[in-house]
């Protein structure tokens, strides 16, 4: 998921502020690979599968649908061709009463695989933002102390 301008006429300067984030990630098959990755990773994370609600969330759906549905909604949200056709972030987590810190967990797996395939900043950033767009219909708010 490399920044790039194979194939265009401009300069990379240019091309890299005229291509969407979808396009300058590579792809669908760049996209897919990392994804890939990403999702092997939180599906055995200690952290995030010591909450029983989230471990039994991970092993009622199969890994491949469950990568096929983020490869499709992150290449919907950078701008790709494709129309994300999953259950809205509220819905899929709803239940789920995933911590402050279970999120930063996930974060942390999300870092870790953008900096295995050397992501660069300015496409990290972006997608960070785009993943903390969900942090509210994910993360179950923690109860006021008394």
């Amino acid at each position: 998921m490399g920044a790039h301008s194979i194939g265009s006429e401009e300069s990379p300067v240019v091309a890299g502020e005229t291509q969407s984030l979808y396009e300058r990630l590579g792809g669908v098959y760049a996209i897919a690979v990392v994804v890939d990755d990403f999702i092997d990773r939180i599906m055995v994370d200690p952290r995030l599968n010591a909450n029983p609600r989230v471990d039994e969330a991970h092993h009622r759906v199969s890994p491949q649908g469950f990568k096929y549905y983020v490869t499709e909604q992150v290449c919907w949200a950078a701008g790709g061709p494709q129309t994300y056709s999953g259950r809205t972030m509220l819905d899929a987590h709803r239940g789920l009463r995933i911590t402050g810190a279970e999120w930063d967990a996930f974060m942390d797996d999300f870092h870790q695989t953008l900096a295995k395939f050397g992501v660069p900043e300015r496409e990290r950033a972006e997608l960070d933002a785009i993943i903390e767009s969900t942090k509210d219909d994910i993360v179950t708010p923690a109860a006021p102390a008394v």
